[in-house]
């Protein structure tokens, strides 16, 4: 488990993260949501013990972090410009992570190479961005660590690609207890791997909620009722959105959809649905409901 507790950072007068406190459990896929300049990539190099907080402490498996060798070792940080060595090549890259993880898997390693077209012994300099993001991707995995923290993960793969390493994720959580922190400006990129998301603006959260509690407890309804009964269905519900086209209500209402379904029946609707409501739906009407048009934060 990563605790991060009231964890502040700021270079000279900017604060780029603020009191942030999260936890983010085993063997679940943690997405962590902002646009650029939110927090994202700073509070990852702190969980990674890269980077020191000015404030506050990260645990990993309850040790803190930074200067911390072992707890390290658990860790594998992925960047969003991935570095490596001038002249290099991925089986020597391999060779570099197998000296700081004891459990790095070269021979599988190798069998990935092939599974996905690269080669081994071609300089990365000539490597292309998306073949770059997907060999320190399939560094992270072979390394054998606990946690995988990815900054902009699928950010230059084409989609094939993207499913690719999805189901090899969802293999290594299932097999081998991978805890993947995956941080994207993208929501759209994280909604289908997902178990929990954590909403970052201006160095603070915003929203941090389990994906199915987040679906459960939020509905999208269509309704055919008339104009005066707008203000019935605002005593009864508790209702987070409502547009109207004609007689066609469209509501975004908190609480069960039993219940909902129940109370808005009592009216009597010429029509009545409920809708499916896609990731970004739900957090539009959270975020909107604590003061934020989330439209013009991410996405």
């Amino acid at each position: 488990m990563i605790e991060i507790k009231n964890v502040s950072k700021s270079f000279g007068e900017i604060q780029a993260v603020s009191q942030v406190s999260l936890t983010l459990k085993e063997q679940n896929v943690f997405g962590m949501l902002g646009t650029n300049g939110a927090g994202k990539s700073t509070l990852l190099r702190m969980m990674a013990g890269v980077m020191r907080p000015d404030e506050g402490e990260i645990l990993i498996d309850g040790e803190n972090v930074w200067d911390n060798p072992e707890a390290k070792r658990k860790i594998f940080y992925i960047s969003d410009d991935q570095f490596f060595f001038p002249n290099t090549t991925a089986e020597k890259m391999a060779d570099v992570y197998s000296v700081y993880y004891p459990g790095f898997d070269r021979r599988r390693f190798m069998k990935f190479l092939l599974r996905f077209g690269l080669d081994g012994e071609r300089k990365i300099q000539t490597f292309s961005k998306g073949m770059k993001k997907q060999l320190s991707l399939l560094l992270g995995i072979c390394a054998n660590v606990s946690y995988l923290l990815c900054d902009e993960t699928f950010d230059g793969l084409d989609p094939v690609m993207r499913q690719g390493i999805k189901g090899i994720f969802a293999k290594e959580i299932d097999e081998k207890g991978l805890t993947p922190v995956i941080a994207s400006h993208n929501l759209r990129e994280l909604e289908d791997i997902c178990d929990h998301i954590g909403l970052l603006h201006k160095g603070g959260v915003l929203l941090s909620k389990d994906l199915e509690d987040l679906k459960w407890n939020l509905h999208k309804i269509q309704c055919v009722l008339p104009e005066e009964l707008d203000e019935s269905l605002k005593e009864s519900l508790d209702i987070l959105s409502m547009t109207r086209r004609g007689k066609l209500l469209t509501l975004t209402v908190r609480g069960s959809e039993e219940e909902i379904l129940s109370r808005i029946g009592e009216l009597q609707p010429v029509f009545m649905e409920a809708l499916p409501l896609s990731l970004e739906e739900i957090f539009i009407s959270e975020t909107e409901v604590v003061g934020y048009d989330i439209k013009n934060i991410v996405f």
